[in-house]
């Protein structure tokens, strides 16, 4: 055997032990559908070209061949979870259009930051479905603009429903990928997530490891609860600079040491690492084979064509809002070995896992 199908072996051998040491079920061996690595994640749905959290996105993400779908959640006031960026639906809403709700903008101060504006827990459902998304960066993507005021904001119901509708009628399955948004903060003002989150799961009859979800969390104390609550995959989300908004670490660059990781993999299953600390340039940082060799998969975040999100080494001309060669990049971080990634355009990532997966070898299931 050659030294590199040596090392692919001890890694297979190595998430396989992680896995069984969690308790958690081993896709590569349960009799559910599962996903083939490397995973494409429609990043809010094809947020690229329909405004970002409508069903309309993970409608078009779906059909251009994304494997999963993600929604960020955050609670209403009547607890019902809901698909926006943030809790803060100034930007993502025609809420400003209504005078009926001029009355509840307000100032709130959330994970540090001081914000003004409208907060999904303000409002009930009813109130909310009133309301219709716009795009969140128009001088960026001038063209979603053209579909401002045609959608609601669709709750994680709807969401599922989506997911195991149309798995059933493109017979593959769809997967989804929520984030648990600001959940220390909703729990400090009564509403927190997590169980409400593993109920709606568990409803939908998504309970196991090898259930259609991933869970993730820029905090820790969120996953740890989730974790004690269910088997489902969680992926602890970290970035290049600060922490996480719970204090349970200073910085997340305390997260990606070798022990570091290995105490993520005491909860976690994966981790989603912001794309920059996958590459240093377009060399691969210690990162991935760290993680790996942790028990951890890793899906970075997030791949977006213009050249405003691109480094300097996919950027094509000047204009920010140009497209640069993001599938270039993904590329790059696909022979890094990453195990997935989260994209804006998934037609785009389809198409440049599909040419990686061509030319590599088989590698472990989901």
């Amino acid at each position: 055997m050659d030294p590199l199908s040596k090392f692919r072996l001890a890694v297979m051998v190595s998430l396989l032990a992680s896995a069984c040491a969690k308790g958690q079920t081993d896709p590569m061996t349960s009799a559910q559908p599962s996903l083939s690595p490397p995973i494409v994640i429609a990043h809010r749905g094809a947020s690229g070209l329909r405004p970002e959290h409508t069903i309309a996105a993970y409608e078009l993400a779906i059909a251009q061949g994304a494997d999963v779908i993600e929604p960020d959640l955050v609670p209403t006031k009547d607890d019902v979870l809901v698909a926006r960026h943030e809790n803060d639906i100034s930007d993502t809403t025609d809420v400003a259009d209504h005078p009926e709700f001029a009355g509840r903008r307000t100032t709130k101060r959330i994970d540090g930051k001081t914000i003004t504006g409208w907060f999904t827990e303000d409002f009930t459902l009813a109130e909310l479905k009133t309301l219709r998304a716009k795009e969140r960066v128009p001088l960026l993507r001038p063209g979603n603009t053209t579909y401002d005021g045609r959608f609601e904001v669709p709750t994680l119901a709807e969401i599922i429903a989506l997911a195991k509708r149309e798995s059933k009628a493109r017979g593959r399955t769809i997967a989804i990928y929520p984030e648990t948004k600001h959940p220390s903060y909703f729990a400090s003002i009564g509403h927190p997530i997590e169980a409400r989150l593993v109920a709606q799961l568990k409803a939908a009859g998504w309970d196991s490891a090898d259930a259609p979800v991933f869970i993730q969390s820029f905090e820790i104390d969120n996953l740890k609860a989730l974790h004690a609550l269910t088997p489902i995959r969680l992926i602890q989300l970290l970035d290049k600079d600060g922490g996480p908004a719970d204090g349970a670490v200073a910085r997340y660059a305390d997260m990606t040491t070798p022990a570091g990781l290995a105490a993520v993999a005491v909860y976690a299953w994966g981790i989603g690492p912001n794309k920059a600390m996958v590459m240093d340039g377009r060399s691969p940082t210690d990162l991935v084979r760290d993680a790996h060799a942790a028990g951890l998969r890793v899906h970075p975040w997030t791949f977006r064509a213009e050249n405003y999100f691109l480094p300097s080494a996919y950027r094509k001309g000047i204009n920010p809002r140009g497209a640069g060669d993001v599938a270039d990049e993904i590329r790059d971080q696909l022979r890094a070995g990453i195990d997935g990634f989260f994209t804006d355009f998934p037609a785009i990532g389809v198409e440049a896992r599909d040419a990686a997966r061509a030319a590599a070898p088989a590698r472990s299931a989901e």
